[in-house]
């Protein structure tokens, strides 16, 4: 920019102005023993401030013009308004081709869970288990992020899941899941949902999730394990002590982090945790919306992992960020008390 550059060089001028002058004042004999702290000195107090009042003078002409350059450079009220009509017609968009998977969905339902027979099927003498046996167990099991998730405890259960469906939801925004079981020996539910609920779903911020209170049968609660001890010789007590410890399970997902109401109620520590819970949270819940659901079958072949495992080496060995995995490279969500 020409004008900074004109207004930088007119301070330097009058410094150097200032700096002749104290030269002067300090003689010609001492100029080769001249050291930056003898330019203080030479300066008397009214040139000192002469000196401060124009560089403050000069900086604050700069500030100005700069002021007015940005606000031409950047019409901020304009690129808002089209940025909001953006996110309004890709909202608009989705919403269509969500309608528009739903047949595709019900298809995939009715031949997973055997309510429609699929021509060229096997015809063998003894009869096959209807539909495909395990089918979204293995869809999740197949991807890294959920696989770490699933205990071996949990797979019993996980067996009886016949559906997992996605919505988004509008007061407050963001997205429901929806996994949908078999009559099971664990849980009565046959329902479990879990609710994302967003600041700004766009960016996207996260105010907090909500999951469903699974009732669990007795002794089937795959959250929680039993720790029995034996009592120490000697002890009235010849009953082993029971102890309940949470253990690690998928469906602990049911069960987010919870947020706290008031910001002071948790330190940086905590809140720090916080985050890391939650981050951990929406990526599980993304990663079932926009991989599993929408390319199930592939994930129960194994074919999406093996493309997902080369797309990765191809971006490491190009030398770019791993940034947003899914299909629409969302961030992770930022905590409501960061």
């Amino acid at each position: 920019m020409v004008l900074p550059t004109l207004s930088v060089s007119r301070v330097f001028a009058s410094l150097l102005g200032f700096c002749s002058a104290a030269l002067s004042r300090m003689g010609s004999n001492n100029k080769d023993g001249f050291n930056v702290s003898d330019l203080g000195a030479a300066l008397n107090a009214e040139d000192r401030a002469d000196l401060v009042n124009a560089l403050k003078n000069k900086l604050q002409d700069l500030a100005g013009k700069h002021s007015d350059v940005l606000e031409n450079l950047s019409p901020t009220s304009q690129h808002d308004d089209l940025e909001a009509k953006f996110f309004e017609e890709r909202a608009a968009l989705e919403a269509k081709y969500q309608k528009l998977y739903q047949p595709l969905y019900t298809k995939r339902y009715e031949i997973v869970n055997g309510d429609i027979e699929v021509e060229g099927g096997a015809t063998g003498a003894e009869p096959e288990e209807k539909g495909v046996p395990d089918f979204w167990l293995t869809a999740m099991k197949n991807n890294e992020v959920l696989a770490e998730e699933i205990s071996e405890r949990d797979e019993g259960a996980l067996k009886f899941l016949k559906d997992i469906k996605w919505s988004r939801v509008d007061n407050p925004k963001g997205f429901k899941l929806e996994f949908y079981f078999d009559t099971n020996p664990f849980f009565k539910n046959s329902v479990l949902t879990k609710t994302y609920h967003m600041i700004d779903e766009d960016e996207p911020v996260l105010e907090k999730a909500i999951g469903t209170e699974i009732e669990w049968y007795p002794g089937k609660c795959l959250t929680q394990k039993i720790l029995k001890k034996k009592p120490k010789k000697g002890s009235k007590n010849a009953k082993p002590i029971t102890k309940t410890e949470q253990c690690e399970s998928f469906f602990n997902f049911f069960s987010p982090p919870q947020v706290p109401e008031e910001d002071d109620d948790i330190d940086e520590d905590a809140a720090e945790e916080l985050q890391n819970l939650m981050e951990q949270d929406y990526d599980i819940g993304s990663t079932i919306r926009d991989k599993i659901i929408p390319h199930a079958v592939s994930w129960f072949t194994g074919e999406a992992a093996q493309d997902e495992k080369k797309s990765v080496a191809v971006r490491k060995k190009s030398g770019r960020a791993l940034a947003g995995d899914g299909p629409q490279g969302e961030r992770p969500p930022e905590c409501k008390q960061q």
